[in-house]
């Protein structure tokens, strides 16, 4: 198509000026120097938006599979609080295409004593043959064995819970039940030490000082509850399938029973994650938007300074469009180097987070990112293709836009009004 007045848009002789206009010089130092914060400043907005969310990511990812891996994706207990059938209900449900295991289990809570400290604790009785079908213990065991554990008669702890009471493997833990055996004095409690035959380490604090895992049989003896069980965990090839699961595995059951998931069972904790996400990400995008007006000042300051050049370039042929797209492209050259820079930055410091974390530590003498506070033992960070690609759309657009106006008044400008006093 040609043109009758003109250049083609976006023609060379454009990018020329617009790359002249970028050049720091002696008398445009002011206008140089707000260009190069409002590159900073959108380098670190974008870079700063990709480590937050990937984090908070990370963060969700890591807590549903440290939650999900000690913990099932559905939970089966008895509505008259006796399950005495778990071994059938569990062989049926374990049938059902997309369930990858049916775990019965026996919960309670104790009071654990060792020879530094005493702390509350969760006991869970598991079948010898269950145990691989909880990976996030059998796979994570750093002291002690797991084989034998039926027939052991001890217990398997946590890391920090063997901390804490000052227990390795072979020592004693000693388990204190407030329903013991009833005598014609009443119920007296139930006090019973237990070798720790393991300790593993699950990766969240919070399990890791809290659970302590029984055989099954010990557990039904210490808990009274011969031939029943507390409840049957059923585990899901996928999490997200226990809306059009659970039909299935209620009709599997076949009897009245409670169920529960773990959306119903942590749905606090994973809405206000997603909550405190938004609200970052809102909060974040502030910084980009403020690089963005940056922008509008500089481009407004260099519109004013290069009055002249446009009123000449508009005298030697240049239309109006052909003005406002050099003041675009200045504008936009400073927003897309930005959120190039910040997406490199985002996506080196997401690679070495936790090296980075441990860095920090040793510099400031103090612990970031506690494992108490946060319940995880690393700093995760997982990148979203689609977030990561919205924050870098979100910034570009941004750009482009404040560069509109600053670019129009420039189009704007009469070369006769210009030249008028020069």
């Amino acid at each position: 198509m040609a043109y009758p007045t003109g250049t083609r848009p976006f023609a060379r002789f454009e990018w020329m000026i617009a790359g002249r206009y970028l050049r720091s010089r002696r008398r445009e130092a002011f206008i140089s120097i707000i260009a190069g914060f409002s590159f900073i400043g959108i380098m670190l907005g974008v870079a700063t938006l990709i480590i937050v969310m990937a984090v908070m990511n990370g963060f969700r990812v890591e807590l549903i599979d440290k939650i999900l891996g000690l913990n099932g994706h559905v939970i089966l207990q008895a509505q008259d609080g006796k399950l005495g059938d778990f071994a059938g209900i569990a062989a049926r449900i374990g049938q059902i295409p997309g369930v990858v295991s049916a775990v019965p289990l026996i919960e309670g809570q104790a009071l654990g004593s060792g020879p530094n400290n005493s702390s509350g604790v969760l006991v869970r009785g598991i079948r010898q043959a269950d145990l691989p079908k909880v990976p996030a213990i059998f796979n994570n065991v750093r002291l002690g064995t797991l084989r034998n554990f039926e027939t052991s008669q001890g217990v398997a702890i946590g890391t920090r819970l063997a901390t804490d009471l000052g227990i390795s493997v072979g020592d004693n833990i000693t388990l204190v039940q407030p329903r013991g055996s009833v005598t014609p004095l009443g119920v007296t409690p139930r006090v019973k030490a237990y070798p720790v035959v393991a300790i593993f380490e699950i990766g969240m604090s919070e399990y890791d000082s809290t659970f302590v895992i029984m055989p099954f049989t010990d557990a039904q003896l210490y808990f009274n509850l011969e031939d029943q069980a507390s409840a049957v965990e059923v585990y899901l090839a996928s999490a997200d399938s226990v809306d059009t699961m659970r039909p299935l595995i209620e009709a599997a059951a076949d009897r009245q029973i409670f169920i529960t998931d773990w959306k119903q069972r942590n749905v606090t904790f994973f809405s206000a994650l997603e909550v405190e996400r938004n609200v970052m990400f809102l909060i974040l995008t502030l910084i980009v938007l403020v690089a963005a007006l940056n922008i509008i000042s500089g481009l407004t300051m260099l519109v004013k300074d290069k009055g002249r050049d446009i009123a000449i370039l508009r005298t030697m042929g240049a239309t109006r469009g052909a003005v406002m797209r050099v003041f675009f492209i200045t504008g936009a050259s400073i927003g897309t180097v930005g959120t190039l820079a910040g997406f490199i930055l985002g996506v080196a410091v997401n690679l070495n987070v936790e090296t980075i974390r441990q860095f920090l530590s040793r510099l400031t003498q103090t612990e970031l990112f506690s494992p108490e506070l946060y319940f995880l033992s690393q700093l995760p960070a997982e990148m979203d293709m689609r977030e990561t690609i919205s924050v870098i759309v979100m910034a570009l657009v941004l750009s482009f836009l404040a560069t509109l106006y600053p670019a129009w008044r420039a189009a704007r400008l009469d070369p006769v009004e210009a030249l008028r006093y020069e």
